[in-house]
């Protein structure tokens, strides 16, 4: 059975996004598997809480995310 977790800051996706992921995932794996891994294809999109990650050592945010994305 084909697995992905895709782990996400809590709020960035709205519930479209996520349903995108999943079916796009589901395609990719059904591009290398073939079509019977479309039934057993598993996608997980799992929303981390504000400040719950870090990076290089630093705690990151959503609102740190939001800045870089203006850029």
């Amino acid at each position: 059975m084909p697995f992905a977790n895709f782990k996400v800051p809590a709020g960035s996706l709205d519930e479209k996004q996520k349903e995108l992921i999943v079916t796009r995932t589901t395609e990719l794996y059904t591009e290398i598997y073939g079509e019977r891994a479309r039934a057993t294809t598993m996608v997980l999109v799992e929303e981390v809480t504000d400040g719950g990650w870090g990076i290089g050592g630093g705690v990151l945010t959503l609102a740190m995310l939001q800045d870089s994305s203006e850029d």
